[in-house]
């Protein structure tokens, strides 16, 4: 028998471009699983801070990361990181992992030492009997799934990604943050080349979702 229609959608963007609420919605929608790749590297972050590490010191960075175990626990349609068998909670948006993760996240060691586990997402919606992934971040649709059914870049003006993160109760420097993603040498963030880019300053959320809905119910119908 042919194998059933597996679908990745890969959704990127800087930060409160509305790429978690829009990955949740289409999760739910199309019984999609869905991975935020940015609390993969919000998860390591604070475990690397509560060991004592800092970004500056790559030996500490490479000697803690060889000792993580990666697991994921499925909740509802999200795909939790477990870290030697922990989830995590808050703490992963606390205002110390806000400040320190894009200086960890732009090491080289841990993108490599996170990429099989992202990878293998695609494997744990499959073992669910799930049609697809979801997967939101920085370099979903340019380094973990090029070859994604389809990708997405969601993006906004700065001042309303600001005015978003603050009426969620969010005080991080969004335009900070996207600044060193976005210049950093190992996989930076950038609308990855034929992706479908979505300027999403003027729009709804609920205008968001269905303009992202749309290509993925049809290439779902089709298959």
């Amino acid at each position: 028998m042919p194998d059933k229609p597996f679908i990745i959608v890969a959704i990127d963007g800087g930060a409160a471009a509305g790429k978690t609420s829009t990955a949740r919605a289409l999760s739910e929608r199309f019984n999609l699983l869905h991975s935020d790749s940015g609390s993969h590297y919000r998860a390591v972050t604070a475990e690397l801070l509560r060991r004592g590490v800092s970004a500056g010191d790559l030996p500490a960075v490479r000697a803690a990361l060889a000792a993580l175990r990666l697991g994921s626990r499925v909740s509802g349609r999200t795909s939790l990181v477990e870290i030697d068998g922990r989830t995590t909670g808050d703490e992963i948006r606390s205002a110390g992992v806000n400040a320190a993760v894009s200086h960890f996240a732009a090491i080289p060691e841990v993108r490599a030492f996170l990429l099989a586990y992202q990878r293998g997402q695609a494997a744990v919606a499959r073992e669910r009997g799930m049609p697809g992934l979801v997967m939101e971040g920085r370099d979903v649709g340019s380094v973990i799934f090029p070859g994604a059914d389809l990708r997405f870049y969601l993006h906004a003006d700065p001042s309303e990604k600001a005015r978003r993160r603050a009426r969620e109760g969010h005080h991080d420097a969004v335009a900070e943050r996207d600044r060193i993603d976005s210049s950093r040498a190992t996989a930076p963030l950038s609308c990855p080349v034929g992706a479908i880019s979505l300027d999403t300053t003027g729009l709804t959320l609920n205008e968001v979702i269905e303009k992202v809905a749309a290509p993925i119910a049809a290439r779902l119908a089709a298959a």
